[in-house]
């Protein structure tokens, strides 16, 4: 099925939702919120990583110990 350009043009927004035959009304508290500009930083990880203490962690899958 081809997309004309007058059908790719259009955007509409959607108010209702429909799941298993209720209507719900779509919640748009994001709207009003600015977008984060999320920002890696490998030094900062690296060094958490280093001092961070590792301690041995006990785990149990089908009855087999495991340490990690």
């Amino acid at each position: 099925m081809e997309r004309g350009p007058e059908l790719a043009s259009k955007t509409t927004k959607m108010t209702t939702l429909l799941y298993r035959g209720h209507h719900y009304q779509q919640n748009n508290a994001t709207e009003g919120k600015p977008g984060v500009q999320l920002v890696y930083r490998r030094n900062v990880y690296q060094s958490r990583q280093i001092n961070s203490p590792r301690t041995p962690v006990q785990l149990v899958y089908r009855g087999v110990g495991y340490t990690r």
